[in-house]
């Protein structure tokens, strides 16, 4: 399909247009989608009832992410929700 030399032009061109500094993270992300979209085939090969109990939650690894307002105090039961304006 490609050759050597077709791959590494597409290499330079990529690191002149994203910058060597962003090439890591950008590699890092390609990384966790292949796994993810692995995972997924994978699980979609597999039986209904393959191993894992039924209705039982799959987890995907990957990266956690803290939500800005994680530090704030919610509403306490019964009550509505506060506006943080």
């Amino acid at each position: 399909m490609f050759g050597i030399s077709e791959l590494a032009i597409i290499l330079i061109v990529v690191i002149l247009v994203l910058g060597a500094k962003r090439l890591p993270e950008l590699a890092r992300s390609a990384g966790k989608s292949a796994r993810i979209l692995k995972a997924e085939a994978k699980a979609m090969k597999e039986p209904k009832g393959g191993g894992a109990e039924a209705g039982a939650p799959r987890v995907i690894r990957g990266e956690t992410v803290t939500r800005p307002d994680a530090g704030r105090p919610g509403p306490e039961a019964g009550q509505p929700p506060r506006d943080h304006a």
